[in-house]
This record gives C-alpha cells, structure tokens and sequence, in this order.
C-alpha cells in the first residue's frame, strides 16, 4: 500500500511528512499506544482489588461509552489536520477560539506522564535483567519486597535505568514513524501476545488453577458498588492512551482510506484481550500459590515474582513475564514521547532529530525527580506527594480528564455532526450513518459527564 505522506509547511516550504504504511501497521501502532504497564500491572490488580469477573464487565461497558468514543474523536481530528496536537486544534477550530489549549494540556500531561512512567518502565527493564541473572528467586513475598525496595532506593540505580530506558524509546523515534514506530511495534505486538499466551498456558496447567479462572470470568455482581463503576470507568479512560495527545498524533498519521471506526473497535478488543490474557497469566498462578489476588500495585514486583518462582521453571517464565512488560511499556512510551516531539518538530519548524533530543534532554532532568523520588529526594513532597505521586495526580486526576472533557464539548458543541459524519465516512465511501449518529450521541452527552464524574472523584470532589 502506498505510504501516507502528508507535507507540513515550514519557512514557506512544503516539507514531506512521514507516515504509516499500512493497514497493519497502523494497527499495531495504535495497539502499541493503547497496550502498556495498565494491561500487564494496573489491569490486573485493579480486577483484584474490586472483585474480579464483575469489575470486568463494568469496563467492559465503561470502555464503550468512554474509551471508545473519544479514542475515535481524537484520531479522526488527528487526520483531518495532518500535523502535531497543538497545530491540529488550531486548524480545526473556529477563528479565534482557544481550543488548541485541550491539546496544548495534553502536551504536558504527555511531558509529565512520560517523566513518572519512564521510571516504571525502567524498573521493569531492571527486573528483566535481575530475573535473568536469578536474584528474583525467592517464593517469600518478603523477600521479593526487599529486592523492589532496594531497586527504587538505590539512586544511582533509578536514574541509570531510568537514562537507558529513555535513550531506547529516543532511538526509536529518531529512525521517523514509519521506519521506527511503524516498524517496531509491527514487530513487538505478535511477541508480545505469543510471551502472554505462553505464559498463560503455563499457568493454566497448575494444580488449583479454576480458581484463578473462577475470580476472572464469574461475575458476583454483589460487589459491585458506586466506587466500583467509577474506577472502572476512570480505567476504560486512561488505559487507551486518551486525553493527552497521543491519539490526535497518531492520527494524523493515519492515511485517508483508514476506516476509524473499524480501526478503534479492532483496537479495543485487542486491548481487552491483552488484558485479559493478562489476567489468566496472573490469577490461576496467584491462586494455585495461595498469594492474595488484591495485593494492589505491589502486584507486578512483589507478588508476581514470588509466584513464578514458586512454579517449576519458574525463572524462566519469570523472565519472559518481565520481558513482556517491557514490551508493552515500549509501545505505550513511544506514542507518548512522539506527541511533544512532533510539536516540537512540526509548530517549531526544528528536525526531528532535535526535537526528540532536546524532550530527552528536558525528559532526563525532570524525570530525575520521579526516579529519585524513592531515595535521594524522598523528603521533598510539594502538595504533600513525591515528585513521582504528583505527576501521577495532576496528569491523571485533572490534565488528562479535562482534556477528555473538553475533546468531547469541541466534537459534540462545535465541530458538528456533518463535519464527523465526513470525516468518519472517508468522505462518503463508508456506509456507517447509524453508527456515527450513536457515537456523536454518546461523545455529545455521554463521554463527557462520565469523565466529569471520574475526575470529581479523583480529585475528592465527590
């Protein structure tokens, strides 16, 4: 297929714009933005801590009233305005109107996200390279504990993983989106559902393992309670990478006979398979070892380790499980990076090659705050939180939300109906009218009063 180069105008010259290539290709990117440490950490000990099989039916709901809606909305703004989040909201609103503000927000909350998540992420790349070298093998969750907690203390230790993990996302994105972004993910994605299928078969095959499968897919209905919902529905909006840019970016990467809405669907299910893949790697395990499934986000580096090496050929298992997660925090960080760096690249007229050096320049000084929130600057708590605990509160709790808000308001109060209906019929080719009518109905009124409730609640509000 041909490859979708757009031009931006810099200087008064058109400049070719990269692209992606091809149908797959477009879908393992976006499956690579979408996927990340929320599917391999935060999914699973979520569906622990709120009752298993019924929190997953009410994401399920959640993440088609939410996630999906707006997931469309921001890559089919992303394509019609072929450029960087901030330009596109530019081009797209009326004159004068200060709506490039939603993605100038998501900019930074891209920015600070990737400053906490780098961190995550270079834990996980850490315990990829401990695993392999066996100095996870311990079935005490205490002493699995003692290891996490001299990982994140060691100073030196988070700030070098921290560096390595963003010198590899950078190198990524240097090569350009259809030769880095495109090219890898293509490449990462099937391994990462191979590495997960794996490992689920494995666990499958352990003694007291229906329990496991029990907990995911029986539903007890009784514990579902308002709180309940509401993380469920805070859950289906974050996981997807929205609110922040990524997706209007990745968007305008898209080429012009995508069909968005088949595209986004695929997305979805993909991203609720990996999910619950995850989920069957994870629970039969801890329960055929007899860890407790609501172990909260310790899950991942404490529990997760002292199952594996519980199990015969548990390191080896071990390490594919970390190598995984790294995976998945690959493809998440990549399209998170690419939104400042295109803004960067396109609205300041820089190369590429600058504009990704200068973010991981500013990324490794303010990301040393997150990664030495743990140790050397432990003390320092603005607001009463880490570094690292801030971040993670304003992107998620306000940036993030509004920028959801305000997405919707923008399609739903301001673009119109028959400027979606264009933009999501591929100018008429598609025939999806009812499908567009349910959707604009559900970004107009819906979408945005659920992630108004969500973020009144994350904020303490309600």
């Amino acid at each position: 297929m041909s490859q979708n180069v757009g031009s931006v105008r810099q200087g008064g010259a058109a400049k070719s714009r990269d692209g992606f290539t091809s149908s797959f290709g477009v879908l393992a990117a976006t499956l690579g933005s979408a996927v990340g440490l929320g599917n391999i950490w935060k999914f699973p000990y979520l569906t622990g801590t709120n009752g298993g099989a019924g929190f997953l039916v009410v994401y399920v709901l959640a993440t088609l009233l939410v996630g999906l809606p707006v997931m469309i909305a921001e890559i089919m703004l992303g394509r019609k305005a072929k450029t960087d989040a901030v330009t596109a909201m530019k081009t797209l609103a009326p004159a004068g109107q200060p709506w490039w503000l939603i993605s100038a927000f998501g900019v930074l909350a891209a920015f600070l996200i990737m400053a906490f998540y780098s961190e995550v992420a270079a834990w996980v790349f850490a315990y990829v390279f401990k695993s392999l070298g066996g100095g996870l093998l311990s079935s005490d969750p205490k002493a699995t504990s003692q290891a996490f907690s001299a990982l994140i203390s060691d100073p030196l230790q988070s700030l070098l993983w921290q560096w390595l993990v963003l010198l590899l996302i950078g190198g990524i994105l240097l090569m350009g989106v259809s030769k880095g972004i495109e090219a890898v993910t293509k490449k990462l994605m099937p391994l990462l559902f191979l590495l997960l299928l794996v490992i689920g078969a494995r666990s499958l095959m352990l003694p007291g393992a229906a329990k496991g499968l029990d907990f995911l897919f029986t539903p007890d209905f009784s514990k579902i309670s308002g709180a309940v919902v509401l993380t469920a529905v805070g859950l289906a909006f974050f996981k997807l990478s929205i609110g922040m840019g990524t997706m209007i970016t990745y968007g305008s990467y898209f080429r012009d006979d995508q069909n968005i809405p088949v595209t986004t669907f695929r997305v979805m299910c993909a991203d609720l398979f990996v999910s619950i893949l995850a989920g069957i790697a994870i629970f039969p395990a801890v329960f055929a070892f007899g860890f407790e499934p609501a172990a909260g986000p310790s899950l991942l580096f404490i529990t997760i380790p002292a199952v594996f090496a519980s199990m015969p050929l548990g390191n080896v298992f071990m390490v594919a499980f970390f190598v995984l997660a790294a995976i998945a925090a690959t493809g998440a960080m990549l399209s998170i990076l690419e939104v400042p760096v295109s803004v960067f690249s396109e609205r300041f007229g820089i190369s590429r090659v600058k504009a990704t050096v200068i973010n991981l320049l500013l990324l490794a000084l303010v990301g040393a705050g997150c990664a030495l929130s743990n140790s050397t600057l432990s003390g320092f708590k603005p607001f009463g939180m880490t570094l690292f605990d801030l971040f993670d509160f304003v992107t998620s709790n306000l940036l993030m939300p509004l920028g959801g808000i305000f997405l919707c308001l923008f399609v739903g109060w301001v673009w119109g109906f028959e400027r979606l209906k264009q933009a999501l019929s591929n100018e008429g080719e598609l025939k999806n009218e009812g499908l567009l009518k349910a959707l604009f109905f559900v970004l107009r009124y819906v979408s945005p009063l659920l992630i108004l409730v969500v973020m009144l609640k994350g904020l303490g509000v309600i």
